[in-house]
């Protein structure tokens, strides 16, 4: 038989390879685009092209009702890598005074001694859309809800850029440096759980991403936690619901001890 009457339908073992093929393309695009997403009950779609966009990781602007409840609020904020990349030293100046009302929580230097976030040196981007999310209600907490709702949008920024500013420094947590855990040097493939690294890097990461290092256990560790249960729901196409549901209570045990005993990357304030 001849190459050209190997490739073409009149072979029928050709005819049945494409067929099976294409039948095993749909059966894994309906599984993974369909099937998977309606299977979460913890997931409410308001429809089949919602399904699709939340299984490729797209953000969703539809509405989630139901049973005439209206869904959780989603994080409205939008960033790329130059979100606040060069702020001028006005706006610092201004993020400064505004930041006086914080340091009670964050630390004169933008380190708590408590277990809040350390803010100093920290993305600007991410402050950013922390604030927005707490203003806006995508993200609740007794303490920072009350205070971001009156902020106005340039308020927000000043307090971004003004703790992205400050330098890293070492936090109040005297556990010494562990051994980089399983989860976090390689994730876990086969859970769909990427590395920390690859989103959560000091010196390179994934826009609206905070750095973990030397940040509070019992805070890192409450946080996914909450992201894990659903309790949180500003990340944005719930990446991090997704990597935390499939996170074992050890590993997140491991993640938050392993990120709090490291100390900060050294950076230079932005010019």
């Amino acid at each position: 038989m001849s190459a050209r009457e190997l490739f073409t339908f009149r072979n029928i073992y050709f005819s049945a390879g494409i067929g099976i093929a294409a039948g095993l393309f749909l059966l894994t695009a309906i599984g993974g685009f369909i099937v998977l997403p309606y299977a979460q009950p913890e997931l409410k779609l308001a429809g089949l092209w919602d399904a699709i966009c939340s299984a490729a990781g797209l953000p969703r602007r539809t509405a989630l009702v139901t049973a005439g409840k209206v869904g959780p609020r989603l994080s409205e904020a939008v960033l790329t890598p130059t979100t606040l990349a060069k702020p001028s030293q006005e706006s610092i100046g201004r993020g400064a005074t505004l930041a006086q009302r914080c340091a009670i929580c964050h630390g004169p230097t933008g380190i708590s001694r408590a277990d809040s976030p350390n803010l100093a040196g920290q993305y600007a981007a991410v402050i950013y859309k922390e604030l927005l999310d707490f203003r806006s209600g995508a993200r609740t907490n007794a303490v920072m809800s009350p205070f971001a709702v009156n902020l106005a949008d340039q308020e927000i920024a000043d307090l971004a850029a003004y703790y992205a500013y400050l330098p890293r420094l070492p936090a109040y947590h005297p556990t010494p440096q562990l051994p980089r855990p399983r989860i976090v040097i390689s994730g876990a493939p086969l859970r769909g759980i990427a590395p920390c690294g690859a989103c959560h890097g000091s010196l390179d990461n994934k826009a609206g991403s905070p750095w973990l290092e030397g940040q509070s256990e019992v805070y890192l560790k409450a946080q996914l936690q909450a992201l894990a249960s659903g309790q949180r729901t500003n990340d944005i196409s719930q990446q991090m619901r997704n990597i935390a549901r499939a996170m074992t209570p050890q590993e997140i045990d491991e993640a938050a001890a392993y990120y709090a005993s490291q100390p900060p990357e050294i950076v230079k304030a932005t010019d």
